[in-house]
């Protein structure tokens, strides 16, 4: 109940993480679909660009949009945290690094998220599929490390080899997000390593390097009405 400081740091960061999730699932999922639906595609592709230059166009756009409402949201959070911690001040001092750090992950995480709308996007003909795919797998990547370690445990000796190999398969293929969570090292200025921090990092933009290459190869090949 005297935990307000770090009460308001939690609350705050779930809140930009959940209008960041809203925003990168509508925009992944409806990008591309809308273009192609109202046929703005049409009179694009006959301007001398290729659909590979368009598509990482569209990313690189929802990449920014993503990064400005992060930052603003971000600005917001740092006021109402140095209020709520003015007024009942904790033994535990603000780590705007670490608070920062679990922002810029959140990005990062987010910006993966919409390369894997686009990639709905790329080989669908309507906005639900990708809409509601883009939140499977977010669901879905955000708990494979529970799931991976369950597996990989005590648990995983009573299942059947094929079963653990699926389930290991499963979750390399989708994107880990548990590893983008910096909530806890933001509220108690738990270290974080910095060679596990860049791994992260990178992890994110080789995963949005080959997903993007994939849809663009599918995009390429799409043939449009």
């Amino acid at each position: 109940m005297r935990q307000v400081q770090e009460l308001s740091i939690t609350l705050s960061l779930s809140a930009i993480s959940f209008v960041l999730l809203m925003v990168t699932v509508l925009l992944g999922a409806s990008s591309v679909w809308r273009d192609i639906e109202r046929r703005y595609l049409a009179s694009v592709l006959t301007l001398p660009i290729s659909r590979t230059v368009f598509l990482l166009g569209r990313f690189c756009g929802i990449a920014c949009f993503i990064a400005l409402c992060g930052v603003v949201l971000g600005a917001a959070a740092a006021v109402i945290i140095s209020v709520s911690s003015a007024q009942y001040p904790s033994d535990i001092p603000i780590h705007w690094d670490k608070i920062g750090l679990a922002l810029l992950a959140d990005i990062a995480k987010y910006i993966m998220l919409a390369s894997v709308g686009i990639f709905f996007s790329t080989v669908s003909t309507s906005f639900y599929f990708p809409f509601f795919a883009s939140i499977g797998i977010y669901l879905a990547g955000s708990g494979s490390q529970e799931v991976y370690e369950y597996v990989s445990g005590q648990f995983g000796k009573e299942m059947g080899s094929v079963s653990v190999a699926l389930f290991k398969a499963v979750y390399y293929l989708i994107p880990n997000f548990a590893a983008f969570d910096l909530k806890v090292p933001a509220i108690y200025g738990v270290p974080v390593l910095p060679a596990g921090l860049g791994l992260t990092f990178s992890y994110a933009v080789l995963y949005c390097a080959i997903l993007l290459c994939v849809s663009s190869y599918t995009f390429s090949r799409r043939q449009f009405p």
